[in-house]
């Protein structure tokens, strides 16, 4: 008898959440944005909006920043003026030279005036960079020095080009979840090991409008004492589909040290299962937690069961959210059934509703618990007889 490894590929969280009277998601007119799908308007919230929050999560549980910025060389030259006593013009020329240096096509924003310097493309490095780029242009101050009051040469590299690369191409653990694009820097670039799908509602929804008053605390009395503005808000209400991935493949060859891929892992989906973007929080306070969370480690693909929601969800005796757990229970069945369980390596659920729901494997009783166990799967390499 041969044995083979069956190694986990993909830890996929599939979430049911509702959300009341709320808007934590604008379009560029301030309207709940929306997706039509299966022929009916759903209320659609965008994997930026709710990746951003669930990113700061996730470096708020490592320890971990990652700043995704355009402004690195105005840091630098912050820094370098206001901390460690640099005049201010060779600060900004020190800051520009952080760019300038790379000799690539990362660029500085020409719209931009000398104290607000900006790169032309947005970067993503870890907190530290902004240090370490000052670090470097401390060791070669003289050389800036000489170099700012020549006309010829202050747009030449000054810096070490091979040590700024370095720090630009540098990364941490979000960087390694959610991945970089930075094609100016050879070898900057970093797959992002998570997805994450844009979140809709499991029924037909409507833009539910609000007037709305705000009174000027001035002059209460005064003759034509009333409203001092007026408007309308539009805010919607739901049972969302939420659903992202992580390719542990991937993570894997960013991240080579196993407890950090094992903390990381646990960090994500954590922080997706807690996160809540934050539009419209103060008037909306929109803050639930996810009636079920389920999660399945696979050793093939990614599976999303988006599907499952394609013919709108009717709304039962107590709601969306009872017929939307059932609906995403029998459809993760039918995919069992259709895909086979040899390629899955684990399930499990953990939710509000005491009653079993068999389509998606056993029941955790806290959502710690649920993740716990999915990370263990996920990192567990097993022999099995062929």
């Amino acid at each position: 008898m041969n044995t083979s490894i069956t190694r986990a590929r993909f830890l996929d969280v599939h979430i049911l959440q509702t959300l009341p009277y709320s808007n934590v998601n604008r379009d560029d007119l301030g309207s709940p944005k929306t997706v039509t799908f299966g022929g009916t308007t759903r209320t659609r919230v965008s994997s930026q909006a709710w990746k951003r929050p669930t990113r700061k999560a996730v470096e708020e549980l490592i320890g971990e920043r990652a700043l995704r910025t355009r402004r690195l060389p105005m840091q630098v030259s912050t820094l370098l003026n206001e901390e460690r006593g640099w005049p201010a013009e060779l600060a900004q020329f020190a800051g520009a030279q952080v760019v300038i240096s790379t000799a690539s096509k990362l660029a500085l924003d020409k719209e931009r005036d000398k104290a607000d310097q900006a790169t032309a493309s947005l970067l993503f490095l870890p907190e530290d960079a902004v240090g370490r780029l000052a670090d470097i242009a401390e060791q070669h101050r003289a050389a800036l020095e000489k170099a700012i009051g020549t006309k010829a040469t202050a747009n030449k590299p000054v810096l070490p080009k091979d040590e700024v690369h370095e720090v630009l191409r540098s990364r941490n653990g979000s960087i390694a979840l959610f991945g970089r694009m930075l094609a100016e820097i050879p070898g900057a670039g970093v797959d992002g090991a998570v997805q994450v799908a844009h979140a809709f509602t499991t029924h037909s929804t409507s833009v539910q409008g609000d007037f709305f008053t705000a009174v000027d605390d001035v002059d209460q009395w005064a003759q034509d004492a009333g409203s001092a503005h007026m408007n309308t808000a539009e805010f919607s209400s739901g049972v969302f589909y939420r659903y992202a991935t992580i390719d542990l493949r991937d993570l894997a060859s960013t991240v080579t040290d196993p407890a950090t891929a094992r903390e990381l892992t646990t960090a994500f989906v954590s922080s997706f299962i807690s996160s809540m973007p934050s539009a419209k929080k103060t008037s909306t306070a929109p803050h639930t937690i996810p009636d079920l969370v389920h999660v399945s480690v696979r050793a093939d693909r990614p599976v999303s069961y988006a599907a499952a929601f394609e013919k709108p969800v009717s709304p039962g005796e107590g709601g969306w959210a009872s017929p939307s757990r059932a609906a995403l229970s029998a459809y993760a069945q039918k995919v069992t059934v259709l895909l086979g369980s040899d390629a899955l390596i684990h399930r499990a659920y953990a939710g509000i509703d005491p009653s079993a729901l068999d389509g998606l494997g056993d029941r955790a009783e806290s959502f710690p618990g649920l993740v716990a166990g999915a990370v263990d799967a996920a990192w567990k390499t097993e022999a099995v007889a062929v």
